[in-house]
């Protein structure tokens, strides 16, 4: 007689998954392979798994719970990570309360595990299980490591909880269980696992402003200005619990572009564009994090009517060196979204309010002419990385401007003056050589900042006219 003789319900499964009422569990059919020796199955395979749908959730412990009698009760736990379960030898009643914050806290599964099923448990959902043969082994693939620490973040929920109401095949009066989860709260005193955080960095700027704004619905998001987080702190890296965090949108950078060419600025440039971002891109990588990093159009040298996401990289001067190697680091993170912008324009000192200042004295400037670009509001870069985020877009590279018309900086400044009652033709056009003949060690400028939208056009993001964005902007709306 041969193991399938034996067992023939666990030899007759294809590879399929079937989902659950409880959002991200999935139960997954698993082939089993036997003959006269044993039987034989792969037990976790990352391609076929992702192509069934399973998250990339990247294990790094492998855990088994051996359990030597039938009615050997355990849970109902909820870890701060993913879980892939599956049953080595013996049968399992398994049982599952979301206990994550949202809609379906409180949904119930259970469903017998056998060794031809396996099933994912994501973050929060809680886990239980009632062996139902002698010598049971559980084993199940997390994607974080067990710490004291850890542990303090785990939620819990009575076996016996009335609301979710586990049928339990084996009662529980006569179950092996452990007092500590007979003693676990119920589900009316079980405060929910919130959801992973959203950290912003450089939060005190002017694209930071409009972050805070956008994501101030978001109680999961963590803004960190210079102050809070320093990013040339190798330090301050270590401090940060990283498994907590979702998504870290990076809106910090060296942006002084003429001291960037001094020494010291080089220094700083190349540690805050470029160290940093690598150091983010590790942990980003490690943690499965979604990394957001903000770039811009000084990663080309300007020589092109229309750059588009894929064209190469030409920078001018230091802080677009630093800038596009940021850009090659943040890529290494596989989940990525580099926002490539132009002329960013937010609340605080900027190129729009000086020109409204010196509308408003009278004041005649003479002003670059030709350097083409749109203007980019701070508002339309954070709706744009929060509409990427909602819809989960393809990850990668994207520019994100304003649309409409490009301009020179004469042209806006004209804009600006008409737009404040003044008259536009007090704006004197000069070439970028004739505006820094005083400036002899001024950083080289790209002439061309002109950036294609299409690619973030096609996830369904459309961004504002610069022009219409330009007169909202001085009407404060």
């Amino acid at each position: 007689m041969t193991p399938a003789d034996e067992a023939p319900g666990i030899f007759a499964k294809a590879l399929a998954a079937h989902p659950t009422p409880i959002p991200g569990v999935v139960v997954f059919d698993l082939p089993v392979h036997g003959d006269n020796r044993g039987w034989f199955k792969e037990n976790w395979q990352r391609s076929k798994m992702a192509a069934l749908g399973l998250p990339d959730f990247g294990p790094v412990q492998n855990n088994i719970s051996f359990n030597e009698t039938a009615g050997t009760t355990r849970g109902i736990h909820a870890e701060p990570w993913d879980k892939y379960i599956s049953v080595a030898t013996g049968r399992v009643f398994g049982a599952w309360v979301d206990l994550r914050e949202g809609p379906t806290f409180g949904r119930t599964f259970h469903h017998v595990l056998d060794p031809s099923q396996a099933i994912f448990i994501p973050r929060g959902v809680g886990n239980a299980f009632q062996t139902l043969e002698d010598g049971t082994a559980y084993t199940y693939l997390v994607n974080d490591h067990w710490s004291a620490d850890a542990q303090e973040k785990y939620t819990f929920l009575n076996l016996a909880d009335p609301t979710a109401a586990i049928p339990w095949p084996i009662p529980l009066d006569s179950a092996e269980t452990s007092a500590k989860d007979k003693a676990h709260p119920f589900l009316p005193e079980v405060a929910p696992m919130p959801a992973k955080r959203v950290l912003v960095l450089g939060a005190g700027g002017q694209l930071g402003t409009a972050l805070r704004f956008l994501f101030a619905d978001r109680g999961d998001t963590v803004f960190a200005a210079r102050a809070d987080f320093d990013l040339a702190d190798p330090a301050a890296y270590d401090a940060v619990r990283w498994q907590d965090y979702e998504v870290v949108i990076n809106a910090a950078a060296y942006t002084a572009v003429d001291a960037a060419e001094t020494p010291s600025g080089r220094r700083d440039a190349w540690n805050i564009n470029t160290s940093a971002v690598s150091r983010l891109a590790r942990i980003a990588a490690e943690h499965r994090i979604t990394l957001v990093h903000v770039s811009t159009d000084y990663v080309f040298d300007g020589t092109s009517a229309n750059y588009r996401e894929d064209d190469q990289v030409c920078p001018l001067g230091v802080y677009g060196q630093t800038k596009a190697a940021g850009d090659a680091a943040a890529a290494t993170a596989p989940r990525h979204y580099i926002i490539r912008t132009s002329w960013v324009i937010g609340e605080g000192h900027n190129f729009v309010r000086t020109m409204a200042s010196l509308a408003s004295k009278g004041v005649a400037p003479s002003v670059v002419n030709d350097q083409i670009g749109r203007l980019t509001f701070a508002e339309d870069i954070a709706a744009g990385i929060r509409h990427l985020l909602d819809t989960r877009a393809p990850f990668g590279t994207y520019n994100l401007t304003n649309d409409g018309e490009p301009g020179s900086w004469a042209d806006v400044a004209a804009a600006v003056y008409r737009l404040a009652g003044a008259d536009p033709a007090a704006v004197t056009g000069v070439s970028t050589e004739e505006y820094f003949a005083s400036k002899p060690d001024a950083a080289p400028r790209p002439r061309n900042s002109v950036l294609d939208l299409a690619k973030i056009k096609a996830t369904g993001f459309s961004p504002r006219d610069a022009g219409q964005a330009l007169a909202a902007y001085l009407n404060g709306e």
